[in-house]
């Protein structure tokens, strides 16, 4: 016996419902629900091991059928049915034949209805988790245009939409002194996934280094196409990005194609991030030239990498750079120290004891947003 068409429809509508509401294939839901209904009907017919569903959504059909073999005297288990009962069934039966015992969704039961439910739902659940962390691994590590849909008024948190998805942006992964305001569009780098096994969501940052690097890639083809490789970055959010450049091309200027034409790609860039400081350094295999050119925007005099071999060097620049060479707070020369991985002392040209005075620059054990 066929679903009745008023609910035939509607079981179909709703089918249709959830593959354009999750983007799960028909299919996909069909054979969910099937299963869902064969364990139910196991329940409500104990011990019956042939039970056909059939469910088209081309011809509209729902048919769920007991299938019994037909025999001569008292059937001696549940998969088996008497020739006289089969008969009035079906009047064509024979011994050693078929029955088909069609099932109505009111014999079918409430109680089984809902256990077939209740399967689909955990089915469809896991299975849209699963799409969803396919999805987030797609983004892991990439840059991301969201936009922000709620500020939460107390700590400042920020809800954000990536797709059909809400995204949290928390207060300390904001860049500083940056105001939010819902409908906002912003790019954001993916750090990862967080709770991937039960409900996966993405954490997302604008304070991390990998956001500027990203970003240069969307801006800067050279840097796209590998021409321009980014060596290394080092970020204070908010204030001031040191990025060191080195170009496979000797025909092409790496610091150049960073800036643009008229300062163009650059100041894309900065006004991505809220007006943030960028210098643009050369990298160079040399250790001295390298951290003489990361203490930009100061002037070097000279660059002395230790003797013994360690990661260190002495810098000297003019008296008149020396504000300016450790930067405010110290700032210039721990970005310099960070981008070189140098430990750095600044000296002042002419001191009074030929070089005390020194600022000693350790770099910073990387956090989780460098």
């Amino acid at each position: 016996m066929n679903v009745k068409k008023g609910a035939n429809e509607d079981f179909f509508e709703a089918i249709e419902e959830l593959e354009s509401k999750n983007g799960i294939s028909a299919e996909f839901l069909i054979d969910k629900i099937k299963q869902g209904i064969l364990k139910a009907m196991k329940k409500e017919y104990p011990g019956c091991d042939n039970i056909n569903i059939e469910i088209d959504p081309k011809t509209k059909t729902f048919d769920i059928a007991v299938i019994k073999t037909v025999v001569e005297g008292e059937p001696e288990n549940p998969n088996e049915i008497n020739i006289d009962k089969a008969r009035t069934i079906d009047p064509r039966s024979s011994v050693g034949g078929v029955c088909e015992i069609k099932v109505s969704p009111a014999i079918f039961g409430r109680v089984a209805a809902g256990a077939a439910k209740q399967s689909i739902h955990h089915d469809i659940k896991e299975f849209e988790n699963k799409s969803l962390l396919e999805n987030y691994k797609s983004k892991e590590h990439e840059i991301v245009s969201a936009t922000v849909i709620r500020i939460e008024p107390v700590s400042g948190h920020a809800t954000l939409m990536v797709d059909k998805s809400e995204v949290y942006l928390f207060r300390n992964e904001q860049i500083p002194g940056e105001v939010l305001k819902e409908g906002d569009i912003i790019k954001v780098y993916v750090v990862g996934i967080v709770n991937p096994e039960k409900k996966p969501m993405l954490k997302v940052s604008r304070t991390h280094k990998d956001l500027v690097k990203r970003l240069f890639e969307l801006e800067v083809p050279e840097v796209y196409d590998g021409t321009v490789e980014i060596k290394s970055i080092s970020r204070e959010a908010g204030s001031r990005t040191k990025v060191a450049v080195w170009s496979k091309d000797k025909n092409v200027d790496a610091v150049g194609a960073c800036i643009g034409p008229k300062r163009s790609r650059i100041s894309k860039i900065v006004a991505e991030l809220c007006g943030e400081k960028i210098d643009i350094i050369p990298y160079s295999e040399n250790p001295e030239e390298f951290v003489a050119s990361a203490l930009a925007p100061a002037e070097v005099v000279s660059v002395k990498a230790a003797d013994d071999g360690s990661k260190s060097c002495t810098v000297i620049v003019p008296n008149s750079q020396l504000s300016l060479a450790i930067g405010n707070k110290g700032q210039n020369a721990k970005l310099a120290a960070r981008l070189t991985g140098y430990k750095i002392d600044i000296k002042p040209e002419n001191s009074p004891e030929n070089g005390a005075a020194a600022l000693e620059e350790n770099p910073p054990r990387e956090t989780e947003n460098e």
